[in-house]
């Protein structure tokens, strides 16, 4: 197996002590995933391992990767992401993602921590109530993706109006509202929630612009699609490139 130098570096900055799997069935293979994902793509550009991980998290929610998420979480926390913001990145990929697909990786959080020797729960980030939840989450609309977002809770057809208020109580009400991850960070693994999933580029394109709009630049979003891209594969890192490029469009 030859590893670069940097490509060992990393693994074992994120893995202490660990080798690497199935390099003794796979030896051919984990020297080019190992190279590419640890050397070739980490160093093509300066995000900070923080951010690095935390995209790499949302994605591996978005893609259903289940396995290499509880293997990853180890080293985000040794890179600086902490466990409130794990949980709120788990919390929050239920309104995109649905329960049935989230609650794997939320089990796979708690037995992380609880290894790691953190209490659990975890201090409590909520900011709204019941009753305060849908005025609060039409301003976080607001504040994404600018005022003409104020009435959306209340328009459309009558017949399915009622999504559109669940939308602004529980997706933005809920979960952006809460402290842990600001909105910048908010959008970003909301990003890579649409990106990985794939299905979605409407809503992708949409969360693009929020993400241009908060300071997440092009350049920001490129390289984060360029991390994922690993963990996700080709055809939804192209798409979510092109999501890039229309919503930077429009708003040029």
């Amino acid at each position: 197996m030859d590893l670069t130098e940097s490509a060992k570096a990393y693994y074992e900055k994120m893995f202490p002590g660990c080798s690497f799997p199935f390099q003794v069935t796979d030896p051919e293979f984990i020297e080019r995933f190992g190279n590419f994902a640890f050397d070739e793509v980490v160093n093509s550009d300066h995000m900070d391992g923080r951010t690095r991980f935390l995209a790499i998290l949302a994605s591996l929610l978005g893609c259903q990767g289940i396995e290499v998420f509880q293997a990853l979480l180890p080293a985000a926390l040794h890179f600086g992401v902490t466990p409130v913001e794990i949980k709120e990145t788990v919390y929050q990929a239920a309104a995109y993602l649905g329960i049935g697909r989230v609650f794997p990786f939320l089990e796979a959080v708690n037995a992380a921590l609880e290894a790691e020797g953190i209490p659990l729960p975890l201090e409590d980030q909520a900011t709204t109530t019941m009753e305060t939840r849908l005025d609060a989450g039409i301003q976080a609309q607001v504040d994404l993706f600018g005022e003409g977002m104020r009435e959306f809770w209340n328009s459309g057809p009558e017949e399915s109006r009622h999504i559109n208020r669940w939308l602004a109580a529980n997706c933005f009400g809920d979960y952006y509202t809460r402290r842990g991850l600001d909105h910048r960070r908010r959008e970003l693994i909301t990003f890579c929630f649409l990106a990985a999933q794939g299905g979605c580029e409407p809503q992708l394109v949409s969360h693009a612009a929020a993400n241009l709009r908060l300071g997440n630049d092009k350049v920001f979003l490129i390289r984060t699609i360029s991390q994922c891209l690993p963990y996700i594969g080709y055809p939804r890192s192209l798409n979510a490139l092109r999501c890039v490029q229309e919503a930077a469009a429009k708003k040029d």
